[in-house]
């Protein structure tokens, strides 16, 4: 058997990772993403008449959970609900933890899932529903731009979802992606550029195993929380991460070489991740050889770095 690289490290199969080298119960303010059980009726439905004043009108569940929300500081003073949106199956929490609290977040995230279960079963009168999928997705926000970023993503969420009715072939080919001041054919879900988290996976050769080891850590917190990696993936440690984080259920912008045509559709597990959703792919072809150059390699990886700087 092959050794392991010294970085290496053992993958926990799971989308509801939590950020290891973060203290859960210290001051902190993290958005919480909540997902509907499939069994479990909708939350609201969206109602627009325009993609730009779509709204969700909430269900008698949705009811349950805004107040659920709106109660938790007073069970919980440290914490402070900044900001929610309730969506037909997910909801978004911005919270901010005020001060070092008792309990770990994940317990408390948990306390306000278990509240809305019991007081939907009760009106439901059904006992045994599962309401949420388990456990939750979480990004740590660590400055006032993400902070931004992630409010203005938030209040976005309707219009966003309105778009995605209206227009459903958005989905599939982008002749006139701008970025920067050049313009590229792309491929899949071009909403994926809409994500406040964006992190550009690149694996340089002088990186330590230390390095490796906290860069693959928090791709793949990233990844399992359901942000989006950014890369041509080219060396064999940059695939080896795309393929942990397709098991993690990550979302992925794809940058190739290659060029996209009328007819171009993406293959095996590329075409599968589009149709899901979870891709983007982003062509970048060469101007000049089709044999592809270490300069060409550095193409790919600086409009990688554009699209994960993208707010």
């Amino acid at each position: 058997m092959k050794a392991k690289p010294a970085y290496y490290k053992e993958t926990i199969h799971s989308q509801l990772r939590r950020a290891i080298w973060h203290n859960y119960y210290d001051r902190g303010v993290y958005m919480v993403t909540i997902c509907k059980s499939p069994a479990c009726p909708d939350f609201g439905r969206l109602n627009f008449t325009t993609v730009d004043n779509g709204f969700i009108e909430l269900s008698s569940l949705g009811l349950i959970i805004r107040e659920q929300i709106e109660a938790t500081p007073l069970y919980n003073p440290e914490l402070k609900m900044i900001y929610w949106v309730i969506m037909p199956d997910h909801l978004h929490i911005l919270i901010n933890v005020t001060m070092p609290i008792e309990r770990h977040f994940g317990d408390i995230i948990q306390a306000i899932k278990a509240a809305c279960t019991s007081r939907i079963r009760k009106l439901l009168q059904k006992p045994d529903l599962m309401v949420f999928s388990e456990g939750f997705h979480d990004r740590i926000i660590t400055n006032r731009h993400q902070f931004e970023i992630v409010c203005h993503y938030l209040r976005e969420n309707p219009r966003r979802l309105a778009v995605r009715r209206a227009n459903p072939g958005y989905f599939r080919r982008i002749n006139s992606l701008q970025i920067g001041d050049k313009s590229y054919r792309a491929y899949g879900n071009f909403q994926l550029l809409e994500c406040p988290f964006k992190e550009q996976v690149i694996v340089h050769r002088a990186d330590t195993p230390d390095i490796r080891r906290r860069n693959r850590e928090m791709w793949l917190y990233t990844a399992a929380n359901r942000w989006v990696l950014v890369s041509p993936f080219i060396s064999p440690a940059e695939k080896a991460i795309r393929a942990e984080a397709e098991d993690a259920g990550g979302r992925i912008i794809l940058i190739i070489p290659d060029a996209i045509g009328e007819r171009y559709k993406p293959f095996g597990s590329d075409f599968a991740l589009c149709e899901e959703g979870r891709m983007l792919i982003v062509a970048v072809p060469p101007t000049e050889s089709k044999t592809l150059t270490r300069a060409h390699c550095m193409t790919m990886n600086g409009v990688a770095e554009s699209i994960a700087a993208r707010g």
